[in-house]
């Protein structure tokens, strides 16, 4: 069990995530944003450790990693970052980034470090499942990370049902296929997959992504899923001026009753 688990068990609604790029706007604000979040209520975080190619990510998102690399942040420097982490912020925390990155610090020492500085979890868009079954599911669970696999509107059944399996945590679900940052729209196609993965009765919560951006388009997904995951508006919001002192602000808008 690790604090994932400990909110899924003890929380089944209207959970809310926010996604941020570990070094944006400043380098020095990771672990401010992470305190500023969970005093206004947010339930868990996905930090994103940024890269030089993200090829799921909108333009928002892009340029925000772009910028935290100008501004110094590496993996290494994210890790220092967090060391006092649990000391300030007690809500899980997943880490979120591309494959390439992770070989290059190594995979083993990747999950060791994280889970030292109390990170809960991880996703990695990038990495496929029989890779992860197969090399390197053993670290994972070595050091109690849960690993966050992806779902489209386009997975078939047979391989929603393979990542229940491998899954420890929750699901995420993608409302779309496309980059992040695309606009949710409740299309018919989107309400059909809304009900068709809510129907299977995974054995996992489920949390939907992308296009989640206002308190509607929250509601929305809570209606088919445990919770949702708010990344391009928060990062856009990121840019405007004194964005910390508005940030208890941002996360009412998106849930009202957050405290």
């Amino acid at each position: 069990m690790n604090r994932l688990n400990d909110l899924f068990h003890s929380k089944k609604d209207d959970l809310l995530s926010i996604y941020y790029t570990a070094g944006y706007p400043e380098i020095n604000t990771t672990l401010d944003i992470a305190e500023a979040l969970e005093k206004a209520g947010v339930d868990f975080l996905e930090m994103g450790f940024p890269y030089s190619d993200p090829v799921a990510d909108g333009p928002v998102i892009q340029h925000s990693s772009e910028k935290a690399l100008e501004n110094g942040m590496t993996l290494n420097l994210l890790f220092e970052q967090l060391k006092d982490l649990r000391k300030h912020v007690t809500i899980p925390i997943m880490l979120m980034g591309y494959f390439n990155p992770i070989v290059q610090y190594g995979v083993a020492a990747f999950c060791k470090k994280a889970a030292e500085v109390g990170v809960d979890g991880i996703i990695v868009p990038d990495l496929p499942i029989y890779e992860y079954e197969t090399l390197y599911s053993g670290y994972f669970k070595e050091y109690n990370l849960s690993n966050i696999f992806m779902v489209t509107p386009q997975t078939s059944e047979e391989r929603i049902r393979k990542i229940d399996g491998l899954s420890n945590s929750f699901i995420y679900l993608l409302s779309s296929s496309t980059i992040t940052g695309a606009n949710l729209q409740m299309s018919v196609n989107i309400e059909d997959y809304y009900k068709r993965i809510k129907a299977m009765h995974l054995k996992n919560p489920t949390i939907f992504g992308f296009g989640i951006k206002d308190n509607a388009t929250f509601k929305k997904a809570c209606e088919y899923a445990n919770g949702a995951i708010v990344g391009t508006a928060f990062v856009k919001f990121l840019g405007e001026d004194n964005y910390m002192e508005k940030i208890p602000g941002f996360v009412k808008s998106i849930r009202p009753f957050s405290e």
